[in-house]
C-alpha cells in the first residue's frame, strides 16, 4: 500500500532541546490507517498534520480497552544522520499484542515503511543534543460504534512522535525501588506479555504510592505465588549475582523487551553467563544478605538501562552493591547508546538508517 503524504502548512515551533520532558511535544505529522471489514481490511495509509481525531461516544476502545501500542526511538548521529534501532522487532511485537487482543494483524511491510516515512517527514524534529532522541509511538484500537462485547469490524492505527530527553530525572544515576507486595501487574494467561494500555493503567496505583514514598518505581512480583520477580516498573529487570546475570524468564506475564533482548545478546557476545529463569524474592534477599548481589538494573526503550541503587522490601531499605552504577550496567548503557547514536560500529546489524 502506498502511503499518501499531506504536509502541514503551519509547522510548529520546536521546543528547547535543553528542556525536553518525556512525551510532551508532538511533531508536526502523524500516520493514520483504517481497518474496515467491509473494505477488505487495512486501507488508505496516510501521513497527515498532527491534530485531533473524531470518535463517537460508543467507540469500543472506551468501553472494552481493546488497544495496544509500541515504543521505539530514532537517533541523530554526530554526522547529522537519523537512524532507528531494531524497528522490525517492534513491528512484530505489536502484532503479537494484536493477536492476543483480537485486533487484526497489521501488515508488517506497511508499518515498517510508515515508521521510516514518518520519521523522514519529521526528521527536523529529531534532536541533536547528547542523550536526546525522537520517541515513536505506534498504536491501534477498536473504533466500533457499538456498546457490547464483540470483536469490532473497525479499527484505527496511528503513529505519533515526540522529541525526548531522559525518561527518569535521575538519568543514568541509580534509582530507588520498592518491592510491591499488594498489587500485581499481570498473570500468566493474561496480557502481561503484550503492550496493552490496560497493563499500564493497573500499575499506576502502586507506582503512584511508590513515588509518594520517595521511590522511582516498583518491583513487581508474580500474581499467583507473590514471590517470583517479574518486572521493575514498566521495564524488564536484571540482576548480577555472584558473577552471573539472572533475568526473569518470558513465560507469558513478562514483556519480551527489545532492549532486554539486545542486552542479553550483547552480554553473550562478551562471554557473560546469562540465565533466563524464575528468580524469587527470597533468592534475591539472600543474595543481598550474603553480599553476592553485585548489580541490578532495568532495561527498556525509554530509559535504555537504569541502574538500581536501593531496594525496599517489607519496609526496610537495602543497598545494591555499593549503591553506585555497576560495571556491567555501565558497559551495557555505554555500548547500547553508542550503537544507537552511531558513535561506534554496529557489529549486530541492529541499526536501520532513515535519512
Amino acid at each position: 500500500m502506498e502511503i499518501k503524504i499531506t504536509r502541514t502548512t503551519t509547522p510548529k515551533q520546536k521546543p528547547d532541546e535543553n528542556n525536553l520532558p518525556f512525551g510532551t511535544y508532538m511533531t508536526d505529522h502523524m500516520f493514520v490507517m483504517h481497518y474496515d471489514t467491509d473494505q477488505g481490511g487495512w486501507h488508505d495509509p496516510e501521513i497527515v498534520p498532527y491534530g485531533p481525531i473524531s470518535l463517537l461516544p460508543a467507540c469500543s476502545v472506551f468501553h472494552y480497552a481493546q488497544e495496544c501500542f509500541e515504543g521505539m526511538k530514532a537517533y541523530r548521529t554526530a554526522e547529522g544522520k537519523v537512524q532507528l534501532f531494531r524497528p522490525m522487532e517492534n513491528v512484530r511485537r505489536m502484532n503479537t499484542s494484536c493477536e492476543r487482543l483480537c485486533i487484526p494483524q497489521l501488515p508488517e511491510d506497511v508499518m515498517y515503511n510508515a515508521i521510516k516515512t514518518l520519521v523522514e517527514v519529521d526528521q527536523d524534529w529529531v534532536p541533536h543534543l547528547p542523550g536526546t532522541s525522537l520517541y515513536i509511538r505506534p498504536f491501534v484500537f477498536g473504533t466500533e460504534n457499538y456498546v457490547g462485547l464483540r470483536i469490532p469490524d473497525h479499527y484505527l492505527c496511528m503513529i505519533i512522535c515526540c522529541p525526548v530527553g531522559n525518561y527518569y530525572k535521575e538519568g543514568i544515576n541509580p534509582v530507588k525501588i520498592i518491592i510491591e507486595e499488594r498489587d500485581v501487574r499481570a498473570v500468566r494467561g493474561g496480557t502481561g506479555y503484550t503492550k496493552a494500555g490496560a497493563n499500564y493503567a493497573i500499575s499506576m496505583r502502586a507506582e503512584n504510592n511508590a513515588e509518594k514514598s520517595g521511590y522511582t518505581q516498583v518491583l513487581w512480583l508474580d500474581g499467583v505465588h507473590r514471590k517470583y520477580i517479574e518486572e521493575v516498573g514498566s521495564m524488564n529487570v536484571m540482576f548480577k549475582i555472584n558473577g552471573k546475570v539472572v533475568t526473569p524468564e518470558l513465560a507469558g506475564s513478562v514483556l519480551p523487551g527489545i532492549t532486554r533482548k539486545s542486552c542479553i545478546e550483547m552480554m553473550h557476545s562478551w562471554g557473560l553467563e546469562v540465565e533466563e529463569r524464575l528468580i524469587s524474592i527470597d533468592e534475591l534477599m539472600e543474595a543481598i544478605h550474603n553480599g553476592t548481589l553485585e548489580e541490578a538494573w532495568g532495561t527498556g526503550t525509554a530509559a535504555v538501562v537504569s541502574p538500581i541503587g536501593v531496594l525496599n522490601y517489607e519496609g526496610k531499605e537495602y543497598t545494591v552493591g555499593n549503591g553506585g552504577i555497576g560495571e556491567v550496567t555501565q558497559k551495557l548503557y555505554d555500548e547500547l547508546t553508542a550503537i544507537q547514536w552511531g558513535k561506534r560500529p554496529d557489529p549486530f546489524g541492529w541499526v536501520d538508517p532513515v535519512c
